[in-house]
């Protein structure tokens, strides 16, 4: 084994931040955890402003730079071919950004904006029906994918234009902060990223084990346990590291293309077999919704509310600012992932594909599986929310698949996907923790062991927190300590334009002096 291009200090210092908070949540639970939901509510209420701006910066940003001079670089080089074709591309930049956590929000979302919707509208009128189909959308479209694309241009700018064999947020932004990326600084921001990545996995393991558990129990008949969830998680983990073991070629590609046909057999079968017109007038309603409120959901945040005589709804913290503070969390990650697998494509086309086929990605889902849920609900087939509310959203969903033809099959299907979405998940986040506590990926592959470590690592933790019930409060610490990413996200930006503008100047400057001599030589002649 190689240690010598491990950055050890990166290495211990994620290690001891992550037990630095989890151990005292073992200890102490309950203090621990009212402690971490104050900060939650202080940076949720009190700073929620500082994500809802970073969301539409990130936003303009991006389509600024995709359709300007910068947007023509290619990754790699001009004679450099496409390492992966575009269905494998698009599959595995989808299924490592949202991972199973697309098929419980996806069903389930609508049923909580129908029961408390946004702007005080009635619940369960025509209004909370048109924001039940619609928010969800929202929330997981184009802001989320900027979001999640930021980061990415540094990187992969750094990583294939200018040839650094380093997969790190802190040497991305070395064009802004220069030698003191070397120093603490640059440890630290690599650690805070890190950490913001072992809560939001503490997440995805703590709204997919459930689903998957429900799953199970109603295909085999075994009862949902804390041992079934266990087994499951192994299974899980057992899966993702032979991925991330494999490689890219190997495993994760061919795991996330295996994921995307499951998904699109399941979103077909429902829409051919489920209330066909309503879905599509359903979902194209809400695309018109969405176009025609854009902004001014992208940038609500209840002022009013704390003003007397005015109610407070609570909903854009609840929601809007809690999910922009995830897409934060998880951006470095998936960023540095979709920078990895876009060697050959120019920096257009990583842009505008990720945020394209992403959320043309959640659109199928919250469309398709949401809007069949709804109509149950709203047709009298079946009450979701009645059941939801007394059973929990996960026993909820496998009984909206139950009211489908075939529904033993659908079922199977379901927990098949959920379980590989979240082995696609995390087998791209070991992939990505084992190359930023690398010095160097000399070989386009972090080390096996490095991989396998960190596979391993993003499962103990959150199993232990959730044998205790303190997953929740990791996947909200993870959320707290995520708020300086924001300035991060920024720094990001910045680093990407400086660096890319000084090249562009170079190759001008260096052309400008070619043709100089060329003319000053005929002049000669």
């Amino acid at each position: 084994m190689n240690h010598k291009i491990i950055d050890w200090p990166t290495f211990i210092g994620a290690l001891f931040i992550i037990l630095a908070v989890s151990v005292p949540l073992m200890l102490f639970p309950e203090t621990g955890e009212e402690a971490i939901n104050i900060a939650n509510t202080f940076v949720t209420t009190n700073l929620g402003v500082f994500y809802i701006l970073l969301g539409i910066i990130a936003l303009f940003f991006l389509l600024y730079v995709a359709f300007s001079k910068y947007g023509k670089i290619k990754l790699g080089g001009r004679e450099v071919k496409r390492e992966f074709k575009t269905f494998s591309w698009a599959a595995m930049l989808f299924s490592a950004g949202i991972g199973s956590s697309i098929l419980y929000w996806g069903m389930i979302e609508w049923a909580y904006y129908y029961q408390g919707p946004p702007f005080n509208v009635s619940p369960e009128s025509k209004e909370a029906i048109e924001y039940a189909s619609t928010y969800g959308i929202f929330h997981w479209g184009p802001i989320a994918w900027a979001i999640y694309t930021l980061p990415s241009l540094p990187i992969a700018y750094f990583y294939y234009v200018r040839k650094k064999p380093v997969l790190k947020i802190s040497e991305s932004v070395r064009p802004v902060l220069g030698k003191y990326v070397d120093g603490p600084i640059g440890v630290l921001i690599d650690v805070l990223f890190m950490f913001g990545l072992m809560g939001g996995a503490g997440t995805t393991l703590a709204l997919g084990t459930p689903m998957i558990a429900e799953g199970v129990s109603e295909i085999t008949g075994i009862p949902v346990t804390m041992g079934l969830q266990t087994i499951i998680m192994l299974v899980a983990t057992a899966i993702f590291a032979l991925s991330s073991y494999s490689g890219l070629n190997r495993g994760i590609k061919v795991l996330s293309d295996i994921n995307i046909w499951l998904a699109l057999f399941l979103l077909g079968f429902i829409f051919i077999f489920g209330p066909t017109l309503f879905i599509g007038e359903t979902t194209i309603t809400s695309l018109g919704i969405l176009l025609d409120d854009f902004f001014r959901w992208a940038t609500w945040l209840e002022p009013l509310g704390n003003v007397n005589g005015f109610e407070d709804s609570g909903f854009p913290e609840s929601w809007t600012v809690f999910y922009w503070a995830w897409w934060v969390v998880y951006a470095p990650f998936v960023g540095l992932f979709v920078a990895r697998i876009s060697r050959g494509r120019t920096i257009r086309e990583m842009i505008l594909g990720t945020m394209l086929w992403g959320t043309l990605g959640c659109i199928l889902f919250f469309g398709i599986l949401g809007n069949y849920g709804m109509y149950l609900q709203l047709s009298g087939s079946y009450d979701v929310i009645g059941f939801m509310n007394e059973y929990g959203a996960s026993a909820a969903i496998i009984e909206i698949l139950n009211q489908l033809p075939f529904s033993y099959l659908i079922v199977l299907i379901f927990t098949i996907l959920a379980l590989i979405f979240l082995s696609t998940t995390f087998d791209s986040a070991s992939y990505i923790l084992a190359s930023v506590v690398q010095k160097h990926i000399d070989t386009g592959e972090p080390l096996r062991w490095n991989r396998l470590f960190w596979a391993f690592t993003l499962l103990l933790l959150p199993m232990t927190l959730m044998f205790i019930g303190g997953l929740e409060t990791l996947q909200t610490a993870s959320i707290v300590a995520g708020f300086p990413v924001i300035f991060i996200m920024f720094l990001l930006g910045w680093s990407f334009m400086k660096a890319s503008s000084e090249d562009l100047k170079a190759q001008r400057d260096y052309r400008a002096n070619v043709i100089h001599i060329e003319r000053k030589s005929n002049r000669k002649l």
